[in-house]
């Protein structure tokens, strides 16, 4: 099902729409998720991160733009959600974004999320001035998000546990900047939340609106906390990273069940969109990786989806 950048932005918007009605947060993350998602079920993409040896902001020999990526998404690996990485863009400034936006429509692509991943970044500090570069930097990137007529933006979790209360304080600032420009802010499990399987649930609700989970398939400390964080996060989620390490030939991955994490996704009422995160230096092995990804994600989903009507 293919389906334009309006029309994403029409239904998604809901969860925003929703927390200025008053809606509880926890009801915009559970009761509206169906609506929300609705555009995106069953979508798969990949996160550029996927693409770190591949793909540069601007041209080089062996390697992709940005521009390139959603011909060669739609071409070369029949996938049409793009997760974007604010290393991944060459500039932000409104023509250039233009052009991506662009190049995304016309080969039917949508991008969704904006991950700000700016080194050296704390919106946690006690420190005023640390933190207002912070929030600022994050504040131009949502613009940059705004402009493109992406849904979702992500800071970027630090390793140490912060002063929550600084720390939910900063995301707020967010997601009220966020709020006025149609982009939802996004939790994902990274650094100190990859030990508490509560860890993200915990946050959304303690942020309040404007705001939704980004779960992680690979980004906790282990297999016990990882099913327990999926399960508890996915009735929450807009989006998924779908983390693959390192594959075997038929898609063996010994780091941990993929298909497990499908499930417990699917179990929880999560439809997509599944954004793929798996690197490999080798352009080919990677995108026959990909594909091999996409194909067993569609298995999963075909054969989940015939379980469920009882077919």
């Amino acid at each position: 099902m293919k389906f334009s950048r309006r029309q994403f932005l029409n239904v998604s918007g809901g969860a925003v729409v929703a927390s200025c009605l008053g809606t509880p947060p926890s009801l915009v993350g559970q009761d509206t998720q169906q609506q929300v998602a609705k555009p995106l079920d069953s979508q798969l993409g990949i996160t550029t991160s996927s693409l770190t040896y591949q793909l540069s902001p601007r041209a080089k020999e062996n390697q992709l733009t940005l521009l390139e990526l959603p011909r060669i998404m739609r071409d070369e690996l029949g996938m049409t959600v793009i997760d974007l990485n604010t290393s991944t863009l060459a500039s932000t400034d409104p023509k250039y974004l233009d052009q991506v936006r662009a190049a995304a429509d016309k080969a039917g692509c949508v991008l969704t999320n904006l991950k700000m991943n700016q080194p050296k970044l704390d919106m946690n500090s006690p420190d005023t001035a640390v933190r207002n570069k912070a929030l600022d930097t994050y504040k131009a990137s949502i613009d940059a998000a705004s402009h493109l007529g992406l849904k979702w933006a992500r800071p970027l979790p630090l390793v140490p546990k912060p002063d929550m209360k600084i720390h939910v304080a900063s995301y707020r600032e967010l997601c009220e900047y966020g709020a006025e420009r149609n982009v939802q802010l996004l939790v994902e499990n990274y650094g100190w939340m990859q030990s508490d399987p509560a860890s993200l649930v915990k946050l959304v609700d303690l942020i309040g609106e404007n705001v939704a989970a980004c779960p992680d398939t690979g980004n906790w400390n282990n297999d016990k906390i990882r099913y327990a964080g999926l399960k508890q996060t996915f009735p929450i989620a807009v989006t998924c990273d779908f983390k693959a390490r390192k594959l075997g030939p038929r898609g063996e991955h010994p780091r941990y069940d993929l298909k497990r994490c499908f499930e417990i996704g699917w179990n929880s009422g999560f439809r997509g969109p599944w954004c793929f995160e798996h690197a490999n230096q080798d352009r080919k092995v990677l995108f026959k990786e990909l594909l091999l990804l996409r194909e067993m994600l569609q298995a999963w989903m075909k054969e989940a989806a015939k379980q469920s009507s009882g077919s």
